[in-house]
């Protein structure tokens, strides 16, 4: 799979009102305040015309150049992601593992233009507070680990990309329905040395074979199409409030980067159906009732399939502890913090000795 790749619009295009100045966008408002003069330039709130777009006829002719934007991208030779770079600049570092990216090694690519947004919410300062707590309540953390995640050179805002699908679905399907019933059942026991029969009330279930069809239709299936961090640790960042999604506006994108997917749109719709047929199933279950369920195989057919390409706000980090490498992800809509963390084995071992003695303990005073 194609590494990843990100983008940054030339914030240049974007002048403040007053001076002229270069503008980045506010965390938290609809707002580009200028670093210089002190103007706060608005950006002005499209109305949310937040399109589906087709998605068979858009893999039929996925060269449409109107959905289409060009980008600015370096790929890094470390880790393998591709990230933005500002063609002002002669060198940047890479979001995900902080090496050094070089401008001559920078390229053009064109990706589908995103139809809306979340904007980010927290500034970087509020992220990195909710980071130090979270590292603060980790257990058996190493003690000397907040030495390690102090330095926040290369803590960026990234916007991360999803598609988001709607289908209508039919599944058919084959199963049984489990019902329970009980029987009495003898069995031999032992009473004062001598055996005695005794009698017990035994569950069991008797299988019927049924066969039905299920319809559902989904709506706003998530799916994140970067590979760039563990997606454990991105749907961990989840539940995001997409009720709140803005039209796509290249103002918000000023002072971040925006990474390109490396999932394309339909290996995205691959991981959604998978992600629809776990729903499936549990409305085939519902649907076969009983008191126990089985589904033997499910068949299911979409229509009416759309999609959408959005931009998510994360803050990004990479930092080294004792040689090695570890990542964490802020929301920057929630403050979830989600990452890669290291262990103490010292303090694992002294709680478990601590355990054993305290057991030892118990069992002392409980036998004298």
């Amino acid at each position: 799979m194609e590494a990843a790749e990100a983008v940054v619009k030339d914030a240049n295009s974007f002048g403040c009102t007053s001076c002229g100045a270069e503008l980045k966008y506010s965390p938290g408002s609809t707002q580009l305040k200028c670093e210089y003069c002190g103007a706060v330039n608005d950006i002005p709130v499209l109305p949310a015309d937040i399109e589906e777009l087709d998605f068979n006829a858009y893999l039929e002719d996925s060269s449409k150049q109107e959905e289409q934007i060009q980008i600015h991208a370096v790929k890094c030779d470390a880790c393998g992601a591709t990230s933005s770079i500002d063609p002002k600049i002669e060198s940047s570092f890479c979001p995900y593992c902080s090496t050094p990216l070089i401008q001559s090694n920078a390229h053009e690519e064109k990706m589908i233009r995103p139809k809306s947004l979340l904007p980010f919410k927290l500034d970087q300062g509020q992220a990195k507070n909710k980071f130090r707590s979270w590292v603060n309540k980790l257990w058996f953390a190493p003690g000397d680990l907040m030495k390690a995640v102090l330095n926040f050179d290369h803590f960026k805002g990234v916007y991360l990309p999803y598609w988001t699908y709607d289908s209508a679905t039919r599944t058919d399907y084959i199963g049984q329905r489990g019902e329970h019933y009980y029987v009495n059942e003898s069995y031999t026991a032992t009473e004062n040395g001598k055996p005695v029969m005794k009698t017990r009330s035994v569950r069991r279930t008797r299988w019927h074979n049924v066969s039905g069809l299920v319809n559902h239709n989904f709506d706003d299936v998530l799916v994140c199409s970067s590979t760039s961090v563990p997606g454990e640790y991105v749907h961990k960042l989840e539940p995001w409030d997409l009720k709140n999604l803005v039209s796509f506006d290249d103002k918000y994108l000023s002072g971040f980067i925006t990474e390109k997917y490396s999932i394309d749109l339909k290996e995205g719709f691959v991981r959604a159906k998978s992600i629809m047929d776990d729903e499936i199933r549990v409305l085939i279950h519902r649907d076969i009732g009983g008191d126990e369920q089985r589904v033997m195989s499910m068949n299911t057919s979409h229509s009416n399939i759309t999609f959408k390409h959005i931009l998510l706000p994360a803050y990004i980090s990479a930092y080294r502890f004792k040689g090695k490498l570890y990542r964490f992800l802020v929301n920057a809509r929630t403050g979830e913090v989600q990452g890669e963390r290291p262990w103490s084995v010292g303090k694992i071992v002294l709680a478990v000795l601590g355990g054993i003695a305290a057991l030892m303990l118990i069992y002392f005073l409980m036998s004298n």
